[in-house]
């Protein structure tokens, strides 16, 4: 039958995640190109493979028992791909990777230059996307390896499937309006719960990670602005507005007028590189964890090694 990996993608993705809009989310495409793909497959089959109930769409029989030997022919392809990897006498190919905001200002440009000199025949392709959603893509095949952030005060659940591997930690400190500590290089978390947060929401891994950090410090913090994207968090805190955590990656982000005091308790986040454990042998992908690792060991932070 003619169809395509992309499309077997699709329906493997909408029997684990169960609506179309969450696939699209996790392959990068629209929720009409994900409906496109499985019409195509039906196309292909001759069969219907989804059927509605109420406002949701589920896997007929028919896809469920597609969905089963699609899983099958994804791993078969990405064996031969890893084993023709391996045949070559160099290191070439195609990767596509995921990353944040933050990672894509500061770690990938490195890292680019160094594929670049070091493996000429390797192309590295990359997608921005939300930070939450890095392991979830990688896991689905969305993309080949990611960059992604981890937190030892809300660790994210491990996935036999995946590997994870540390480059460094970054420990944070909190940026506060000019002039708002009296001069002080240091504070104690409990210190600040009289103070307005400007914090990433509850639903995120960061969000949950630094109120945990304040609960185990003994209070809930007073939360007024739930706000993801981190230029627009130093942006509130530049204009008196509220306090905020911070690592050096972060400052690095935008030009901003605050101060930034230390943290009494050690709050740190770990930047991570995450692929497929079914690719840990594939030669594109080693090289390219290797070079992030180098690329990290330049930087400023505490080494994986400490970690």
């Amino acid at each position: 039958m003619d169809w395509s990996s992309s499309q077997l993608r699709s329906l493997v993705e909408l029997r684990r995640r169960g609506t179309i809009t969450a696939v699209a989310q996790a392959l990068g495409y629209t929720p009409g190109g994900v409906s496109q793909q499985i019409a195509a497959l039906e196309k292909a089959t001759g069969m219907e493979l989804l059927q509605r109930v109420g406002r949701r769409v589920e896997l007929t029989d028919a896809g469920m028992t597609l969905a089963d030997h699609a899983e099958r022919i994804l791993s078969t392809e990405a064996e031969a791909v890893q084993a023709l990897e391996r045949s070559r006498n160099e290191i070439s190919g195609v990767l596509l990777v995921g990353l944040f905001a933050t990672a894509a200002a500061e770690i990938l440009p490195q890292a680019l230059r160094r594929v670049r000199e070091t493996h000429p025949g390797l192309a590295v392709h990359s997608r921005d996307m939300d930070v939450d959603e890095v392991y979830d893509a990688v896991a689905s095949g969305g993309v080949d390896l990611a960059l992604g952030l981890d937190y030892p005060d809300l660790p994210i659940p491990r996935d036999p499937a995946l590997r994870v591997v540390q480059l460094y930690r970054e420990r944070f400190s909190l940026a506060v309006p000019v002039g708002s500590m009296d001069g002080r290089e240091e504070v104690a978390l409990a210190d600040t719960q009289n103070l307005v947060w400007i914090m990433a929401s509850a639903d995120s891994y960061y969000g949950r990670a630094v109120r945990t950090a304040c609960r185990r410090a003994g209070f809930e913090p007073d939360v007024q602005h739930e706000v993801t994207d981190t230029a627009a968090t130093l942006a509130l805190v530049e204009a008196g507005i509220g306090v905020s955590t911070v690592t050096d990656l972060m400052l690095r982000l935008r030009a901003s007028r605050f101060d930034v005091v230390r943290l009494r308790e050690t709050v740190e986040r770990h930047i991570v590189v995450v692929f497929r454990s079914s690719a840990e042998r594939r030669p594109t992908v080693a090289a390219l964890v290797d070079v992030l690792r180098a690329v990290a060991g330049t930087r400023r932070g505490i080494p994986a090694s400490l970690a």
